[in-house]
């Protein structure tokens, strides 16, 4: 009785902190996305990247501008990491192999995070503070501001300018994720999260043996881990570790960090489209989605099925971290697979076929519930203009959404948006599945096994990170594919989705009619959350059968 009166009380505390920061911050983002005045920091930089940051651009040369500054990004990671050994505070450390550098960088540049490497035994300081954790900031900069393209392309008219990628880029890092990560590092250093530049410290045990404890500057990644919903940790035990996680309530302010962006960007879509309504029919069909994941993972895990035995001797404990319990590790669980963060305080492998599956389809919904920074907005918006044209199918009427139509152009991008992701994953978990010396990696055999490989590819596939543990991801294959598969499930929706805002922006608004279908009232909320669920279901169902559900049946 006691763990569930807890659990109810912070996820009470959650929510109103998110509701309180609702508000705030979604005008800020609105603000920062959409004012004519550079700060005077922002030219210096705009100066030094030889860039205007005054002229708008059409959207190929919005894309042109995001695709040379994510390659510039993976090829300087990729040379920094395999150069570690020449670098300042790196520790003694080695340069990292080839293929784990290219998968790391490709990661990082991603928003994935994905990590098939201990970080306290691999990276160096320098390494990780001027190249995992400037990606961490840039990597969240980009999916925000691909979403501004995309509201600026309902928004405006008879045109093709979409914003200026380098402006809305140093806007958001200056203005929004520095400053928030500044005092939220402060915040979790005060709580008990480490921070300094200190190399490993042996220490003699009370049983007089010897442990070696690492330093760093955690704290600092921490935050901008969170908040930009990047996911990879400083050390391998990530935020289960005591030294990025120390106590219950650095936990819940991790899980409130990784949320308050996405669930404010909704806000920030009302405000620019000049109607809050929709804003709030946006965040509401978010809110039922992670709080029903919420519900269905907790209860999974509260009440396991098992043998008698098992469940006798504490088996829903099993991979949990024990320092806060069931709720806290299922709700940290949702949040990370439902925003593309990948951070984990719990071991997703050793969660119930329920639970574990729900994790899985947290992420094949696109992680639009509340999303990434500005992917699960962009994301949630694709399936808002497929419910519209739906809607428009059952009553033979032309769709408009926001004052737009949605011909078979816009309709086009929409459908290439929502495909590239289930064909990566699927074909990828095919080919693994086919190869013998990569069934080889899986550690469980039979249901298990295939959901670890689904998992995996489902999480590059969507930028997230986590992973069911018991795959063996760090081999040349693994590591070669899953880096391919997480660079092209950034760049290639991000194509489609400033492609889609180029079409939209070069359109007439048409007038609001009798016979325009409202998209801010329940109705809509409904459609558009069934639209989601049968579109995901359809999708990966098969696969899901296989894995999980099978898993669960046995």
């Amino acid at each position: 009785m006691g763990d569930t009166a807890a659990g109810w009380l912070q996820v009470t505390a959650l929510v109103a902190a998110l509701g309180l920061s609702y508000r705030p911050l979604g005008d800020l983002l609105a603000h920062v996305l959409t004012t004519e005045r550079h700060w005077r920091v922002e030219r210096l930089v705009y100066r030094a990247g030889g860039v205007n940051g005054d002229v708008d651009q059409p959207w190929p040369v919005y894309l042109r501008g995001l695709l040379a500054f994510g390659l510039v990004s993976v090829l300087f990671l990729y040379a920094f990491l395999r150069l570690q050994d020449h670098l300042l505070l790196s520790l003694g450390h080695q340069p990292v192999p080839a293929d784990l550098a290219f998968n790391t960088a490709a990661s990082f540049v991603t928003n994935t995070n994905w990590q098939a490497y201990a970080g306290e035994s691999t990276m160096g300081h320098l390494v990780q503070m001027a190249g995992l954790a400037v990606q961490n900031f840039v990597s969240a900069a980009v999916g925000i501001a691909v979403v501004a393209a995309l509201i600026r392309g309902f928004t405006r008219q008879r045109t093709q300018q979409v914003g200026n990628f380098w402006a809305d880029l140093t806007r958001l890092v200056l203005r929004v994720l520095l400053p928030i990560a500044f005092v939220f590092a402060l915040v979790l250093v005060a709580a008990g999260v480490i921070q300094n530049l200190h190399g490993a410290h042996d220490l003699a045990t009370v049983a007089g043996g010897h442990q070696s404890l690492p330093g760093g500057p955690v704290a600092s990644q921490e935050t901008i881990k969170e908040l930009g919903t990047n996911g990879g940790g400083f050390f391998n035990a990530n935020s289960a570790h005591p030294f990025e996680n120390p106590r219950g309530l650095t936990n819940l302010i991790e899980i409130y960090l990784m949320l308050v962006i996405p669930f404010a960007l909704p806000r920030t879509f009302g405000t620019m489209v000049g109607d809050q309504r929709q804003g709030y029919a946006v965040v509401a069909v978010m809110v039922v989605l992670w709080a029903a994941s919420v519900a269905l993972v907790t209860a999974n895990e509260l009440h396991r099925i098992s043998s008698p035995a098992g469940h006798a001797a504490g088996a829903m404990l099993e991979g949990k971290e024990t320092r806060f319990g069931i709720w806290s590790s299922a709700l940290f669980a949702v949040s990370t697979t439902l925003t593309s963060c990948g951070a984990a305080d719990s071991a997703h492998d050793s969660y119930t076929p329920g639970g574990g599956g729900m994790t899985i389809f947290n992420m094949m919904l696109g992680e639009v519930a509340p999303g990434g920074t500005g992917s699960g907005l962009y994301g949630m918006l694709i399936l808002a203009v497929v419910a519209v044209f739906v809607a428009g199918l059952m009553v033979g009427r032309t769709p408009e959404y926001l004052g737009k139509k949605l011909r078979g152009r816009e309709m086009r991008y929409a459908s290439l948006y929502l495909l590239t992701t289930p064909a990566l994953v699927l074909v990828g978990a095919g080919l693994a599945m086919a190869l013998p010396g990569e069934r080889a990696a899986m550690l469980n055999p039979g249901p298990h096994g295939f959901s670890e490989v689904l998992y995996a590819l489902t999480s590059a596939a969507n930028n997230n990170g986590s992973a069911f543990a018991g795959l063996s991801a760090d081999t040349v294959w693994y590591n070669t594919v899953l880096g391919v598969v997480m660079l092209l499930g950034r760049f290639l929706p991000m194509v489609f989705v400033l492609a889609l805002a180029g079409s939209l922006a070069g359109q007439q608004r048409v007038p609001v009619t009798a016979g325009t279908l409202p998209t801010h009232r329940p109705q809509f909320v409904g459609l558009l959350t069934g639209v989601i669920l049968i579109v995901v279901g359809l999708t990966y169902f098969p696969a899901l059968a296989l894995g999980p559900l099978a898993e669960g049946l046995r």
